[in-house]
């Protein structure tokens, strides 16, 4: 019985035993819990907060490592912009005012390394709880030297509160030697226009950082992450190329000077550009500067440095920035004009790709087309008499070309619009093109080429391009039919000079067959050596090319805009040269053969450059002759738009053409009319 009564006394204790342990487990457990939910809580949702803290009472420093912009390159590996270390000073101001016996020499240090005034320093002293003030911004390394040698040698062991910082500065070696095809970088590593702006992603890398710690026994901890430079970029451009193009434009503004002129330079065979100008150009060094802007105040006479000074000092910002776009501009990809007769080779090789003409039949130009309502003029008044396809371009006959035209219809004329890339974006690789809405309407398309515009459309006024368009167009009428995408990229390169990207040549579409190439070749070569192109001639080389003259809006301003587009040699096209002179300095523009004369000048040094072998027999004796010589477009009733994309206020005629201009061309037109006789 006794032994009954024990065992049931020891199993009612093993159960209490039993409960208490597992009230303690329970409360071991949740003890347990709240111990892991802290450590969660206080590293991961409160963990950057009392990392602060600790490094705070235990001297933590980051310090940003700049990252290097890519280079850019041109077709010869030769430099065109890089990005090199300059160093700011950053003085700490409460860490110079804690010692004071350091603050004597700190001052003495400041004022002979980096030519820090006593008056200088006690503004910046003033600011005695300043940990980072700036007294000196993008000194090179010669400036700091002396200091960081002296430093390291330990004889600036009582300097204190003072560090150099590191950055990079864009450095363009050339300056402003193709500007408006580089662009230019402004804070933060931001390109703007040109192959800066567009290829920002690739040039930019990003910049690493150096940690430091400072424990409780004094022991500096440093942590680095590595900054990643910039890609590289190799381009197409000629940089020898691109000096040539400067120099002469330079002399023939000096010589005859204009509103503007404006070189392009490609490879027919991929559309490469080899060089890009604008004149009025600027220093992307000094991007900023508002002395590019000088010319914009010139119109009525030469300003002296004080009177543009003043002129400076009373624009309001947005009045500088304004001027200064003007000058960043890219004319060559982002202006649309009136092309004039470079526009014709487009009309006849459609034509004689499509069969409307087999190039063998005649036309006869009586000086003047009534079409609907309205008188169009050729630029000869007295008419070139019968004239055949190839002569229509070598006297550049309005006339005729309104003929060829009418016989296309408006179907195949827009046809050939469209293959050619008029009205539409070439997607050159750099900033500046109009959108594809707002290019569509600079030209007349098949739902509005009305007899009218059909007509003047065929020589070149009434549609509008841009350079980049017309120069791209017509690599593909002497290359053998290729429309290629134009670009000035061919590589990037990482840091280490590996290749990232290629960049071949896109071929878009065909816009004519190989025979009409040749054909058009062979007419071109007639026009510089027979026709109004003959001013183009460089001795022994084999050139092809179309003069252009077109008459701005307002109609009979006397203003006009001279071209000529010209490629050698004729029978394998390395070089397209495109010159574009807008409002020639001259007595009579129109008359002036500005943009022949222009690219006479350019090909007679870039040709022997190239390696163009002199393979023509053309001599400076055989480059006299007539020259193309423009008219107004209409004689009496003007339509109120004649321009695609236009108005009737730029449309109104101002006055009548000049006397000079009506001479110039009735003489032009007595002597040219012998291929009608």
């Amino acid at each position: 019985m006794e032994q009954k009564r024990k065992k049931r006394k020891r199993k009612v204790f093993i159960k209490r035993m039993r409960k208490r342990l597992q009230v303690l487990l329970i409360v071991f457990t949740l003890f347990f819990v709240v111990i892991v939910g802290k450590i969660i809580y206080f590293n991961i949702v409160r963990g950057d907060d009392y990392n602060e803290k600790i490094l705070s009472q235990k001297g933590y420093e980051s310090v940003t490592v700049p990252y290097k912009r890519g280079d850019i390159y041109d077709c010869n590996g030769s430099l065109l912009a890089t990005s090199t270390m300059v160093y700011n000073v950053i003085i700490e101001p409460k860490n110079i005012l804690e010692f004071d016996s350091k603050k004597k020499a700190t001052s003495k240090a400041l004022k002979k390394y980096f030519n820090v005034s006593d008056e200088e320093m006690a503004k910046y002293l003033a600011k005695s709880d300043s940990q980072y003030e700036v007294i000196r911004k993008k000194l090179t390394y010669d400036e700091v030297k002396d200091y960081q040698s002296d430093r390291r040698a330990g004889k600036l062991n009582n300097v204190v509160g003072v560090r150099l910082e590191e950055e990079y500065k864009r450095y363009y070696p050339n300056n402003e030697l193709g500007c408006h095809i580089l662009g230019f970088v402004v804070s933060g590593n931001e390109g703007i226009g040109g192959i800066e702006g567009s290829y920002n992603s690739y040039l930019n890398g990003q910049n690493g950082r150096t940690y430091s710690y400072l424990g409780e026994d004094y022991n500096l901890t440093r942590q680095v992450e590595q900054p990643t430079n910039g890609d590289s970029l190799v381009t197409t451009i000629d940089s020898e190329a691109q000096r040539i193009v400067q120099i002469k434009c330079d002399e023939f503004m000096k010589d005859m000077g204009a509103k503007n002129i404006s070189v392009l330079v490609m490879d027919p065979k991929d559309c490469e550009i080899l060089a890009l100008y604008n004149s009025h150009q600027y220093n992307p060094n000094n991007a900023y500067s508002m002395d590019s802007t000088k010319y914009q105040f010139e119109e009525d006479g030469e300003l002296t440095d004080g009177e543009f000074e003043a002129v400076v000092d009373g624009l309001s910002d947005e009045e500088k920035v304004e001027h200064l776009n003007n000058v960043w501009r890219n004319f060559v990809i982002s202006d649309s004009f009136e092309p004039g007769s470079t526009f014709k080779p487009f009309t006849v090789s459609g034509a004689i790709e499509d069969g409307v003409i087999t190039g063998d039949e005649q036309f006869y130009c009586d000086g003047i087309q009534h079409v609907a309502d309205y008188d169009i003029k050729c630029h000869n008044v007295n008419g070139h008499g019968m004239l055949t396809v190839p002569q229509a371009l070598e006297y550049s006959c309005n006339d005729c070309l309104m003929q060829i035209a009418a016989l296309e219809g408006s179907t195949t004329f827009d046809k050939y619009q469209v293959l050619y890339g008029f009205g539409q974006k070439t997607n050159i690789d750099i900033s500046g093109e109009a959108s594809d809405q707002d290019l569509y309407t600079m030209v007349y398309h098949q739902d509005t080429l009305n007899p009218v515009e059909l007509a003047t459309s065929s020589f070149g006024q009434g549609v509008t391009v841009t350079m980049m368009q017309l120069g791209t167009a017509f690599c593909s009428v002497v290359n053998g039919g290729y429309y290629y995408q134009p670009h000035v990229v061919k590589k990037v390169l990482d840091a280490d000079g590996n290749l990232v990207k290629n960049y071949d040549k896109i071929l878009v579409r065909r816009t004519i067959s190989e025979e009409t190439s040749d054909e058009m070749k062979q007419i071109l070569k007639e026009v510089v050596e027979e026709g109004t192109g003959k001013k183009a001639i460089v001795e022994g080389y084999e050139i092809g090319g179309k003069t252009g003259t077109a008459e701005k809006l307002p109609r009979g301003n006397g203003k006009y805009i001279l071209s000529f587009i010209g490629f050698a040699p004729v029978s394998d096209p390395q070089v397209v040269i495109y010159c574009v002179v807008d409002e020639p300095g001259a007595d009579d523009q129109a008359s002036s053969a500005a943009g022949t004369l222009l690219f006479n000048k350019i090909a007679e040094e870039l040709l022997p450059y190239m390696n163009i072998h002199r393979t023509g027999t053309a001599t400076p004796s055989d480059a006299t002759g007539t020259d193309e010589v423009a008219t107004p477009v209409f004689e009496g009733n003007v339509p109120d738009i004649s321009v695609a994309g236009s108005t009737p206020e730029e449309n109104a005629t101002t006055e009548a053409p000049t006397e000079a201009t009506t001479e110039a061309a009735t003489e032009e037109g007595a002597q040219a009319n012998e291929p009608g006789e």
